[in-house]
């Protein structure tokens, strides 16, 4: 089994999270959410679509902070009416913070440990997004020195090499 090696913390200060809620919870909805956006040129980060209830559901992505306002003009102008959505809320305050190693997918316990150090500072999660390499998470800006810092700790980055 892999060793899992985290080997730094990254983040970007510079995020934004927008929710168009109330959805059409069918095919290609996506798509009709993000296809005028990426026409915009705006580029998508974190997408996060919630099980669908009732027969709608609520879509969240995040862009660049300078994107912001470029995209929620589109979303509440042009998709919201066009699919019916409930509502399109945004948050301009945000950052993202990333766990980066190897062999997070065969090492148990990465995200929790991340989660429960976040946790344990009154830090909330508001979107999460895994891959190979990598744990992130959303969280509101006025969070992000402490949570590089307690999680620096955590992962015993902190520590001189020898």
């Amino acid at each position: 089994m892999e060793q899992a090696i985290i080997s730094g913390i990254a983040f970007n200060r510079d995020e934004a999270k927008i929710t168009v809620r109330g959805v059409p919870d069918k095919p290609g909805i996506a798509y009709q959410i993000l296809g005028p956006v990426s026409e915009a040129n705006v580029d998508v980060d974190m997408i996060i679509q919630n099980v669908g209830v009732d027969g709608s559901t609520d879509f969240s992505f995040t862009v660049h902070r300078n994107e912001f306002s470029k995209a929620m003009d589109i979303l509440k102008n042009q998709v919201q009416p066009h699919i019916g959505a409930r509502d399109v809320i945004g948050d301009n305050k945000t950052a993202k913070v990333s766990v980066v190693g190897v062999g997070m997918r065969s090492h148990v316990g990465i995200a929790s440990k991340m989660f429960r150090t976040l946790a344990e500072e009154g830090i909330n999660i508001q979107m999460i997004s895994t891959s190979e390499i990598k744990i992130s998470v959303v969280i509101d800006e006025k969070y992000l020195e402490l949570a590089v810092r307690i999680l620096h700790k955590a992962f015993d980055l902190d520590q001189e090499t020898l």
